[in-house]
């Protein structure tokens, strides 16, 4: 089969509502989460300087901000944003819940 598929509800969420499905899909080079964030939930702080790990979050439904070296960056529903890895960054869910899609991959 060259391919693997995934009901991301059957993943046992981490972390308050964050689903990892990177190990699921026997990703190799990609990490893939779905993070399904209730109002006012913050994430942790961090980056990924050392891994050398760049992210993309996609917003697909809601309302959220994400704190990107000391500046906020606005996200409505069906908007992305990418990250390097180097940078600091911090999501901040609106009043609504949100969805999020968030890939992270290392450079070469």
């Amino acid at each position: 089969m060259s391919y693997t598929k995934v009901d991301s509800d059957a993943v046992e969420p981490i972390g308050d509502g964050m689903r990892f499905l990177r190990d699921p899909l026997d990703c190799e080079t990609v990490g893939v989460t779905l993070l399904e964030a209730d109002p006012g939930w913050t994430g942790k702080e961090h980056d990924h300087a050392e891994d050398g790990q760049e992210e993309v979050y996609v917003l697909v439904d809601g309302s959220a901000t994400v704190t990107v070296d000391g500046e906020d960056v606005e996200l409505s529903g069906g908007e992305a944003l990418r990250v390097p890895a180097e940078a600091s960054r911090q999501i901040h869910n609106g009043d609504t819940e949100s969805t999020f899609v968030l890939v992270g991959a290392a450079g070469e």
